[in-house]
């Protein structure tokens, strides 16, 4: 799936390229951990829809499902701890950007929004992604609810 359009079904080749050669250091790093992130989750059982998703005000790194259950994932990396724990960066202002971009995204696939929905993060603190040193990530189940933004 291009990482600039909007798709329901992630396509590793077309991701692959979307990812070329002029994305900054952080935008690598961020794309690692949403690789990690997206094996992590679905080792554990869910499917993924769709990955970055983007809109005006707010972005989805992870549209999911975990069964029945629709889950929208924010990855999160803090290679510092004295700047807090990576699942810290969730403020109540990422929430609610998160929150617009799920309403929006149910908005555009009206076939998922009879479903519940879950918020979720997937954090890596003090280190790398997966293999390297930083190891298994913090996952938050339920991380926040609508009625908390």
């Amino acid at each position: 799936m291009d990482a600039h359009r909007h798709s329901n079904e992630p396509s590793e080749s077309s991701e692959s390229a979307a990812r070329g050669a002029t994305r900054t250091d952080a935008q690598r790093r961020g794309d690692a951990g949403e690789d990690a992130a997206l094996a992590f989750l679905v080792s554990r059982g869910l499917r993924p829809l769709a990955r970055n998703v983007r809109f005006k005000g707010g972005e989805l790194d992870l549209v999911m499902l975990d069964g029945a259950m629709l889950v929208f994932v924010e990855v999160r990396r803090r290679g510092r701890r004295d700047f807090g724990d990576a699942v810290d960066s969730v403020d109540a202002r990422k929430a609610r950007r998160i929150a617009l971009a799920a309403r929006l995204y149910l908005q555009r696939n009206p076939r998922h929004a009879q479903r519940d929905c879950r918020f979720d993060v997937v954090a890596y603190s003090g280190g790398a992604f997966g293999g390297e040193s930083g190891g298994a990530p913090t996952w938050l189940r339920g991380a926040f609810t609508l009625d908390d933004v």
